[in-house]
């Protein structure tokens, strides 16, 4: 059922760009592997082996601990809607923060809004498809608004007090190199 590719096709591509949602896999040598559920409109494809998407400030940062330490990330996508597919993208990836030089010109690819934490560079290694007939049908109704709503009320500063306060370990204590 699983078929494995070198890089991305058209077919894989097209998918992508019609889910609403992905998610992410990272996990350092020791400690916890995280899973995180990503939207919004914050991912592009660079070319077949390599993409980009923007992480938005949240609860905790292990992606960008774990990226620190082994620089392994999956990224994977459901199909909700339409013909039952998984597709997964395995890869190597490096963190761009607002502080790197890469910063200004990923922001041209990705408008950073208010909350903007990190871009992640995905070099892909493999891709993989399956058949998701266990994944059940959902229907997209929109986006939510809730964080873009705590950012604005927190705005820069109260976004930068949250960050030191709950993004610069990761759960198992590690760095995650926010602030520096």
């Amino acid at each position: 059922m699983a078929e494995q590719f070198d890089r991305l096709g058209e077919t894989h591509i097209s998918f992508i760009k019609q889910q609403k949602m992905f998610f992410v896999g990272s996990a350092s040598r020791d400690g916890r592997v995280n899973v995180s559920p990503k939207g919004h409109d914050c991912l592009k494809i660079l070319s077949p082996a390599q993409l980009v998407w923007l992480n938005l400030t949240g609860s905790g940062n292990e992606t960008a601990a774990h990226l620190l330490d082994q620089n392994r990330m999956t990224l994977m996508w459901c199909a909700f809607e339409g013909p039952p597919q998984i597709l997964r993208i395995y890869g190597s990836a490096r963190t761009i923060h607002p502080r790197d030089q890469e910063w200004s010109d990923l922001a041209q690819l990705i408008a950073p809004p208010l909350g903007a934490r990190q871009y992640y560079v995905v070099d892909i290694d493999l891709v993989q498809t399956s058949c998701g007939y266990a994944v059940p049908l959902y229907e997209y109704q929109e986006d939510r608004q809730a964080l873009t709503r705590w950012n604005e009320k927190k705005g820069s500063q109260g976004i930068e007090e949250y960050w030191q306060d709950r993004n610069t370990l990761s759960l198992d204590g590690a760095p995650t190199r926010i602030l520096e």
